[in-house]
C-alpha cells in the first residue's frame, strides 16, 4: 500500500476580501508555531504578498496552490510534501470562498481540505449566522471546521453571535485590536518587510488565536501524492543568474526559484536600489514589484543601471515581468507626474495610473509550448516595439503582449516557471 501521509489542515475562506483571512491565519500559524509544532502555510492563487507575511508567521517557506496556473498533480505533491514533514497545513483562500476559477471551494474540494469561514462581524450581530449558513450549504459538498467571527467589538457582542448559530458549530471570536492590524495599499497588505512591529502585531494575533477554540488542533486530512513527478532536466547547468530582490522588486515565486535550481543554475540575488554592482551572471531576472513607489531611488543609481545596460549590450539574457518591465523603458511616470529616468533598454515609458488595468490569469503559446501566469498592474508602458507574442485570458481574450528586444524578453505576466521548466530555460539561454 502507497504512504498516504495525514495531517491537521484547514482552508481559511471568507465571504470576501478584507475579512481578515490573512490575519486569521497568520495568527493561527504564529500561535502554533510558538507552541514548537511545525506549520506549513500556503496561499492560494498567484499572490505575492500574502506570502511573505504567513513566512514570517509561521518561520518556514510559503508556496502557493492554483490548479489553473500551476496543475492539480503539482498541487498536489507540494500538499503531500508537506504532510509528510509537518503538524499542521493552513491555505489562506483568496477573494470570497467561491470566488475565481479556480475558487478557493475548488480547492478545498479537490484535496479535501476542511473550510474555516472568516466573517468580519463589526457590523453585525444575527446576521453573521446568515451568512455563514449560506457558506456552508451554498456547496454540500464542502466540510466546514467551525467559523471565525472578526473584529468581535465586546463580550455581549461575541454573545449574540454564537446564540444564533447551532450548537454543533465551533465559533472562535476575535476581538478588534488596532494593535494587531496588518496595513494595506493599493495591491493589497504591505510586503512583510515595510510593516512596523510585524512581530509583535503577529504575537497579539497569536494571543488571540489561543484564547479561542482556534488553539485546538483541527481533524486530519490526508494528501494522497500525484502518480507521476516530473524530473526537471539540467538544461541551465554552470549557468549563473542574476535575480533582483528587495523592497522594489519583491513579487517573486520561491517555486520559481526552486525550479532555476532544478534546471541546474545558480541563483545569486542582488538590490538595485542598494547594490551599486551587478553580479557576474549569465543572464538576470527582474522579478514585479513596486518600482513605482522607488523610481526616485532606482534613477540615481548610474552605476547599476549601467552594467544593467552592458549585460544586455553583451547579448546576455534578462527577462522582465511586470515591475521589472516597467523599469526596462526610457522613462517612469509617477502619480504626481514626475519622470524618472530608467535602464533604457526599451523604448517606452511606464505610466502609473490610479485605475486597474488589468488582473487575472493568462497563459502564453510559443513556438507551441504553453506557459502559465497572471497579471495585475494600474501602470501602462506605452512603447513603439510590435509585440512578439500575445498572452491569452483564462476564456480566450487576448491578454498581455510579450516583447522581444535582443536578448531581452519582458511582459506584464508574472510567469509560473515550474508550468513549462524547459521553456524558461530556454528563455535564459537564449541571446537574442
Amino acid at each position: 500500500m502507497p504512504n498516504i501521509p495525514s495531517c491537521p489542515a484547514l482552508l481559511i475562506a471568507a465571504p470576501a476580501s478584507g475579512h481578515g483571512k490573512t490575519s486569521v491565519t497568520a495568527g493561527i500559524a504564529r500561535y502554533h508555531s510558538r507552541r514548537g509544532l511545525r506549520v506549513r502555510c500556503f496561499k492560494t492563487g498567484p499572490d505575492f504578498i500574502d506570502p511573505g507575511l504567513l513566512e514570517q508567521a509561521s518561520g518556514q517557506p510559503v508556496y502557493n496552490l492554483d490548479t489553473w496556473i500551476m496543475g492539480e498533480d503539482h498541487c498536489r505533491q507540494l500538499l503531500h510534501e508537506a504532510a509528510a514533514g509537518n503538524d499542521l497545513i493552513l491555505v489562506e483562500g483568496v477573494m470570497g470562498l467561491f470566488d475565481g476559477t479556480p475558487s478557493s471551494a475548488d480547492l478545498a474540494e479537490c484535496f479535501g481540505l476542511p473550510v474555516l469561514p472568516v466573517i468580519d462581524a463589526s457590523k453585525m450581530a444575527q446576521t453573521f449566522a446568515a451568512v455563514l449558513h449560506g457558506l456552508a450549504t451554498f456547496r454540500d459538498s464542502l466540510k466546514i471546521a467551525g467559523a471565525v467571527a472578526n473584529n468581535v467589538a465586546s463580550e455581549r457582542h461575541a454573545e449574540l453571535l454564537r446564540a444564533a448559530l447551532p450548537s454543533h458549530i465551533k465559533l472562535a471570536t476575535l476581538p478588534r485590536n488596532p494593535d494587531a492590524t496588518l496595513p494595506s495599499r493599493h495591491l493589497g497588505l504591505r510586503i512583510a518587510a515595510e510593516i512596523d512591529g510585524l512581530d509583535q502585531r503577529l504575537d497579539r494575533l497569536a494571543e488571540a488565536v489561543g484564547a479561542s477554540c482556534l488553539a485546538e488542533l483541527p481533524a486530519p486530512a490526508e494528501f494522497v501524492q500525484p502518480a507521476t513527478q516530473p524530473l526537471a532536466e539540467a538544461l541551465l547547468h554552470e549557468k549563473t543568474i542574476a535575480v533582483a530582490r528587495d523592497n522594489a522588486f519583491c513579487f517573486l515565486y520561491r517555486a520559481n526559484i526552486d525550479c532555476l535550481r532544478k534546471l541546474g543554475a545558480q541563483v545569486v540575488f542582488f538590490s538595485p536600489l542598494k547594490d551599486n554592482a551587478l553580479p557576474a551572471a549569465d543572464a538576470v531576472y527582474l522579478p514585479g514589484g513596486y518600482p513605482e513607489l522607488f523610481a526616485a531611488e532606482l534613477s540615481r543609481n548610474e552605476s547599476l543601471r549601467q552594467q544593467m545596460r552592458s549585460h544586455v549590450e553583451k547579448n546576455k539574457p534578462l527577462l522582465a515581468e511586470c515591475g521589472g518591465l516597467m523599469t526596462l523603458g526610457d522613462a517612469l511616470e509617477d502619480l504626481n507626474g514626475n519622470r524618472h529616468a530608467m535602464l533604457g533598454l526599451l523604448p517606452g515609458i511606464a505610466h502609473m495610473g490610479q485605475r486597474l488595468h488589468a488582473i487575472g490569469s493568462q497563459q502564453a503559446l510559443i513556438a507551441g509550448a504553453s506557459i502559465r501566469g497572471h497579471t495585475f498592474h494600474y501602470s501602462r508602458f506605452d512603447t513603439t516595439l510590435t509585440p512578439c507574442f500575445q498572452a491569452q485570458t483564462q476564456d480566450g481574450r487576448t491578454g498581455e503582449a510579450l516583447y522581444r528586444h535582443g536578448p531581452l524578453l519582458a511582459s506584464y505576466v508574472h510567469w509560473y516557471f515550474p508550468s513549462n521548466p524547459a521553456l524558461v530555460a530556454s528563455w535564459f539561454l537564449s541571446e537574442g
